[in-house]
């Protein structure tokens, strides 16, 4: 097969943890061809849909690149959307021009449409029942007011990732006023509480569900000492566990509604019993995973990318 990556810049990847080149060593270990880009290669012509790509190769250090071409997205038997957030303006276009390119013929994991409207925040709206108390708002009162309601929460941007700008409140905090005028900018900007969960000193799960399933195993992301963020990027370590009943159960639901909504690969985050975000952009965690345990992620995006290509020819 013929794959394009959309992705950061090559030399901000980090090989020996990035999904991203997990997955595409994988392929190149099957013999697929693949070509590489960033989200601004992609362009209209008119009103056709082309993009600026490289032939991307793995070599004995690390990896290289041949100059640049320009292709249909046709060309390529699947495109996998790879940019990190955050979910900016220019991400948006990205996914318009991504969807263009599918109404002529290309095929795109996941779906532009998708990502455009399933926000890694608001998400877990769609499933109440899994989600922890939560709101959704830019007024400081409100937000004043779940706090009276609920003692200890935990408030963060809509847009944001790895951790950034999430915040823990209770309600003796003497820095509730500036918290809350800081992260909503002065109720300019709708941001979301929820509930604080304890289980969080246990972990914050990655779940990674492909083509609607779930790994077996999920990525514990363990908060270091005296930080509330489980993120790797905040400093985390990451553990693989078994799924648990609850984490299956929610994992099943809302791994039908995403497959028939178009979103390939995504990471759900769980808190002892309770969803609390869908990663719809670039869910990470294979890597560990593998390291950690007897499963292969890559393997099994591939194997059911592989699939979804031949159905789709």
């Amino acid at each position: 097969m013929k794959l394009l990556f959309i992705l950061d810049p090559l030399n901000s990847l980090k090989p020996y943890k990035d999904t991203s080149l997990a997955i595409m060593r994988e392929a190149s270990l099957r013999g697929d061809t693949l070509y590489v880009c960033k989200q601004h290669d992609l362009f209209l012509r008119a009103n056709i849909a082309k993009v600026k790509a490289q032939v991307f190769n793995f070599t004995e250090n690390a990896f290289s690149v041949e100059d640049e071409n320009e292709f249909f997205p046709t060309d390529f038997d699947a495109i996998i959307m790879r940019k990190d957030p955050p979910f900016d303006n220019e991400y948006l276009y990205s996914t318009y021009l991504l969807e263009i390119a599918v109404a002529q013929g290309a095929k795109v994991y996941n779906s532009p449409s998708a990502i455009r409207s399933w926000n890694e925040k608001l998400s877990v709206t769609r499933f109440a029942q899994f989600a922890p108390e939560f709101l959704v708002a830019a007024n400081s009162d409100l937000i004043r007011d779940f706090l009276v309601q609920h003692q200890d929460i935990v408030v963060k941007p809509l847009d944001g990732m790895g951790g950034s700008s999430i915040f823990r409140l209770t309600r003796n905090d003497p820095n509730i006023s500036v918290i809350l005028e800081t992260i909503t900018q002065f109720g300019a900007r709708t941001i979301m509480a929820q509930r604080y969960l304890p289980a969080i000193l246990q972990g914050d799960k990655r779940i990674i569900i492909i083509d609607g399933e779930p790994l077996p195993y999920a990525l514990a992301r363990i908060p270091k000492a005296g930080e509330t963020r489980g993120n790797l990027a905040a400093g985390g370590k990451g553990v693989a566990q078994a799924l648990s009943a609850r984490d299956f159960e929610i994992a099943s639901t809302v791994g039908k509604t995403l497959k028939a909504e178009g979103l390939f690969l995504v990471g759900l985050d769980v808190i002892g019993e309770h969803l609390t975000e869908i990663n719809v952009t670039s869910p990470t965690g294979m890597v560990e995973i593998a390291a950690q345990t007897d499963c292969k992620p890559a393997t099994i995006f591939m194997d059911a990318l592989s699939k979804m290509c031949v159905n789709n020819f």
